[in-house]
This record gives structure tokens, sequence and C-alpha cells, in this order.
């Protein structure tokens, strides 16, 4: 028995809108698996453009505190930038510096640590095999480093000079990626919102761009602050216990704690070879160490979620899948992104809706049927929302 034409042009349409959402998935889902494997072959383009991104919006809000100020927009971006390098080149100086020398001396400071882990290893006697093999190793590759080693960078402009040419371009790169995201910001927004074809469009993307500079300036501006203060409170107790460095120290725990969860553990472990390297007592020579796991865990489970409240706050699930997925992809450096990278995506996809977010990017969802008679037409958009000529 045959169908009326009606019925089967309907049956037609609903078979071949299945087609197309099963294309759509099979292509998502291969997207999805092949995502990563290009982040990673593409480190060298993609990297540096994900971190000029995450840094360019967390200087948004100053680069607008400027310009309502009376800036121009290339002005503001240069001031921005300068801000930004003036930062990047004091931490270098803090950190990178000192931790070159610290590394150089570790040869030297083996026998101090052996000498301070003797009642430990007496009580695990069974490492002591272990613990030779894994110190010989150490001493030579270490001899050989200090060997090969040449003077430390003192400044952004010795580390652009004696690093490698592929390096040296990204952070031309990334400098360049700042300045001119800055400078054409405001057009940029402008211009992301005029385009949109109609007046709720145009609100949406308003409103998805002022929660992701908001969300990400935000979280990012915060946690520099608690990590700073963290970092001086570890410094002051290093540098009472008369332990050589005690910037460096403190800088060490500011920078690893943008890391979540496993910052923190590095940290402790790096503080614990350092009072290994510098007193003659175990028991003090883990003193910095304890101190740090204290004052971490007193900021993550008091300050951090008192400061950033409800507002920012994210599953430890996401974070730490966010953490593993990046730190996969671009090592250290996609640690460091991680948390920034899951505030971005996570405040676009509470923005576009779930699960139509190719709705969101063009106005109208995929996979729709037009109107048969009987239903009600779409309603028109209003009238679009134009930028100043």
């Amino acid at each position: 028995m045959s169908l009326p034409s009606d019925e089967r042009a309907v049956a037609d349409e609903l078979r071949r809108d299945r087609l197309l959402a099963a294309l759509a998935l099979i292509a998502g889902v291969a997207l999805f698996l092949a995502f990563p494997f290009a982040m990673r072959a593409g480190a060298e383009f993609f990297l540096p453009l994900a971190v000029a991104i995450v840094l360019s919006i967390a200087l948004v809000p100053a680069l607008e505190w400027m310009e309502r100020r009376g800036l121009p927009s290339m002005a503001a971006a240069f001031l921005c930038l300068v801000l930004f390098l003036t930062i990047a080149n004091g931490a270098l100086a803090v950190i990178v510096v000192p931790a070159t020398d610290w590394f150089l001396l570790l040869p030297d400071r083996i026998p101090k640590i052996m000498e301070n882990l003797a009642p430990l290893i007496d009580l695990y006697s069974d490492l002591q095999k272990f613990v030779d093999d894994t110190t010989r190793l150490v001493s030579g590759s270490m001899v050989k480093a200090q060997a090969a080693a040449t003077a430390s960078p003192e400044s952004l402009l010795d580390l652009f000079a004696s690093a490698a040419p592929g390096v040296a371009l990204q952070m031309a790169f990334v400098i360049l990626l700042i300045f001119f995201f800055l400078a054409g910001w405001t057009r940029l927004r402008e211009n992301a919102i005029s385009s949109r074809g109609s007046f709720t469009g145009a609100m949406a993307t308003a409103r998805v761009i002022q929660n992701v500079v908001s969300a990400t300036s935000a979280y990012l501006t915060t946690i520099t602050v608690i990590n700073l203060l963290l970092g001086v409170s570890v410094g002051v107790v290093v540098w009472l216990l008369g332990m050589e460095s005690p910037a460096m120290w403190g800088g060490i725990v500011a920078l690893l704690n943008f890391i979540p969860y496993l910052g923190p553990v590095l940290a402790a472990v790096l503080l614990a070879l350092g009072g290994l390297m510098s007193f003659g007592d175990l028991w003090t020579a883990l003193i910095p160490a304890s101190v740090q796991i204290v004052f971490h865990l007193v900021e993550a489970n008091l300050i951090t979620p008192a400061v950033l409240g409800r507002r920012l706050t994210m599953n430890p699930l996401l974070i730490l899948v966010s953490l593993s997925y990046w730190a996969w992809v671009w090592g250290t450096t996609g640690a460091l992104l991680a948390v920034p990278l899951l505030i971005i995506i996570q405040t676009v996809v509470a923005a576009a809706g779930k699960p139509d977010i190719a709705g969101f990017l063009f106005e109208s969802g995929t996979l729709t049927r037009n109107p048969r008679d009987g239903e009600a037409p779409p309603t028109e958009p209003l009238s679009p929302v134009r930028g100043k000529n």
C-alpha cells in the first residue's frame, strides 16, 4: 500500500533529517578525536596563539579602563603590553636566574642531601641501591649540564637573544598578537556584535564577550593576587630560616600554584630538595616544604573559595580533565593554561546553550525543517544593529 504524496514527502524529509543528524554526529566525533592531535602537531602555532589570547583577555579590563580615560586604542594597547612585559621580566629575574644557580649547585650539594637522608635510608635500607644509582645518574647529568652551561638570562631581552630561533619567533609572535589583539579589541567587539542578523543575536554576542572577559580576567587577577600573597608568605618563612634565594622560592610557589593540584605538590618537592641542600638537619630541611603545604591548604580551602565565591566555582572533575588534557597536548604551558581555557569554554557553552552551539554561531539551528502548512512560521528578526560609521 503506497503512502499519499504528502505523507511520503514528510517521511522523506524526516529520513533526510535523520541522515543529516547522523552525518553531523559522526563528523563531530571525528573532529573531537582529531582535535588534540592537531593541537599537538601544530603546537608551534596554536600554543603561542592560545597564550596570547588568554593573556590578551586578561589585559582587556586594563585596556578598557585606559580607553575610558581618553587614551587611543594603540596607546592603551602599548601601555598594557609594557605592563605585561615588565611583570614577565621581573618574574624572570626573580625566578629563573637564581634557579639556574641552584641547578648548577646541585652536584656539589648531593653529599649534604645524602647526609640528611641518612636516617631515612637506614630505615629503608632496600632503597639504598636505588638512591645510589639515582645519585650517580643525577651527578653525571648535572656535571655535563654545568660544563655546557652558559650565562643565565637576566631579562627577557637576554632570553630572546639566547633562545633558539623557533622559540624566539614564538615569543615575538605572542608579543605581536597581544599588541594587535588589544589595539583592535574595541573594533573587533563592535564588528562581532553589529554583524549579527538580529537584535537578539547581537545582544547574545555582546553578553558572551562580556562574560568571557569578566570571568577570565576576574579569575586570573584574583588567583594572581592570591598566589603572590602565598609566595610572599612562603618567601618570608624561607628568609627567616636563613635559606638562600627566598624571593626565588616564593616566586616558584606562586607560579606553580597556577597549576591545580599538581603544582603545589611539585612546589613542596622542590622546597624539600632546597631544604636538603641548605640545612644539615633533616627536620629543619623539611620545614619550608611543610610550611608551604600548610599555607596551600589554608589558601585552597578557605581563602580562594571565600574570595572567588560561587560565580567562578568549577567542578573539580572538569578541572582535572582540563588539566590532564592540556598538559598532554602542550606540556607545562598547557597545564598553566588549563583553567583559563576551561573558563572560556564553559562561558561560551553556557551562553550558547546546550547542545545547539551551531545554532548560536549561525543564529539558526542546524538540521532544521522548513515549516509546513499549519505550522507557525519563524518570527522575523528585528532590524540588525549596526556599528557607527
